[in-house]
């Protein structure tokens, strides 16, 4: 597994390493679909595709923005996350300077209603968040507020 839980005194903090960025943002999606529902015991299926486009200022609001994006299309259009395809981190450069991050994606999933959820996954906060590289490997950390 390339995430794990960490103790929080009242939310659900998760780590994830991986070797690759894009590696570890696939990996703090499927940690927080675990949050949501057991997937151990529930395999959703793919019967829906999406396309996700998102930007950030830098990688943590990056991170924050696209793990913000699985609970929007939860509440608002009733879809849970199966699996993520094709996810590609870009710099955007004005000159030499990184001026922002985009992140593109295919997601598969299905309607939400065809599940039966464990915890409610009110947000993603911004408390104790990061992600770095370290020496080969890529770091993040978030906490979601239950």
């Amino acid at each position: 597994m390339p995430y794990k839980f960490l103790e929080h005194t009242a939310d659900i903090k998760i780590a994830a390493e991986e070797k690759n960025l894009e590696d570890a943002f696939k990996s703090s999606a499927l940690a927080m679909r675990e949050v949501i529902f057991d997937f151990e015991k529930i395999k959703v299926k793919s019967a829906k595709s999406r396309f996700l486009s998102i930007e950030g200022k830098d990688l943590g609001d990056l991170l924050y923005n696209f793990l913000e994006e699985f609970i929007y299309l939860l509440d608002a259009d009733d879809f849970i996350l199966s699996e993520i395809e094709d996810l590609e981190i870009a710099e955007n450069k004005q000159g030499k300077k990184i001026e922002s991050y985009s992140l593109t994606a295919k997601i598969l999933g299905d309607s939400a209603g065809n599940y039966k959820f464990t915890n409610k996954v009110k947000a993603v906060t911004f408390n104790e968040m990061f992600v770095k590289k370290e020496g080969k490997s890529f770091k993040v950390q978030f906490v979601l507020d239950v």
